[in-house]
């Protein structure tokens, strides 16, 4: 082989190591159980366009947990970089549209993640009119009309500390949250319980925070044992691959329904 071929050969292997390394990051699995009896979530009563509203099954969605396993939908994990949280590099804005659509006098989702510098498009295919009521902290707050089968945008600039509630001031039974980070490492448990947030650093231990909009998580059971989430915070080692938790038991009396 001459030098050149050794070189050439190399340089590839470095190229391609580097590549793989680089690629190398972690997912975290976590499943979110209710500890009680699982609570029904109970119906509403539309005070507002009743004739078209009170067409539709429309039940509180502040707590959703499954009867069958108890598994709660909608909490919201994402990686912490507030004060005492993990230090991450600037990452690049992905610049995308985040749909909020209005149907049966309802939002969808109930959680909207998004990363700084995306747009919040919020799409009403209802015949009745809604209100959107956005409380930012760093972003420019505002409060606009959405006509039937109208159209509303908001520019998501700069991250958000908390995730933030979007209301309709015309139907107050009507909220979703919106979650503004400056990564894309975040998640929300479906109807089992179950969320994954992937594409993490490896290496080093990350601090995570949960929220639940039914109330405050510090205290939790894992594999029996009681843990505190001071400020609703935890910290996790991620390595390559999978790193799956065991089931985070949340007592019922930290979630309420009304």
């Amino acid at each position: 082989m001459t030098l050149r071929s050794i070189l050439i050969s190399g340089a590839i292997y470095m190229a391609v190591t580097a590549t793989a390394f680089a690629k190398e990051t972690g997912e975290l699995k976590i499943r979110f159980e209710y500890g009680g009896e699982a609570v029904a979530a109970g119906p509403i009563t539309p005070t507002k366009d009743v004739k078209y509203c009170g067409q539709h099954d429309l039940v509180n969605e502040k707590l959703l947990v499954n009867p069958e396993n108890k598994g709660i939908k909608n909490v919201i994990v994402y990686l912490y970089t507030g004060r005492g949280g993990s230090e991450l590099p600037d990452v690049a804005p992905v610049n995308e549209t985040r749909v909020l659509t209005i149907a049966e006098c309802r939002f969808d989702p109930h959680i909207v993640l998004a990363q700084a510098g995306d747009i919040l498009k919020i799409v009403n295919r209802d015949p009745v009119g809604h209100n959107t009521n956005v409380n930012f902290f760093n972003n420019q707050t505002s409060s606009s009309t959405v006509r039937s089968d109208g159209l509303s945008f908001y520019n998501l600039q700069r991250a958000e500390p908390a995730p933030i509630p979007v209301d309709c001031n015309i139907h107050p039974w009507m909220r979703a949250y919106l979650v503004v980070l400056k990564h894309p490492f975040a998640a929300k448990s479906d109807e089992n319980g179950d969320l994954v947030i992937k594409g993490l650093p490896v290496g080093k231990e990350l601090v995570f925070r949960v929220f639940h909009e039914a109330g405050r998580i510090d205290k939790v059971v894992i594999d029996g044992e009681p843990k505190n989430w001071l400020r609703g915070l935890f910290n996790v080692k991620v390595e390559s691959g999978v790193n799956e938790l065991a089931t985070v038991v949340i007592p019922g009396e930290a979630l309420a329904t009304q």
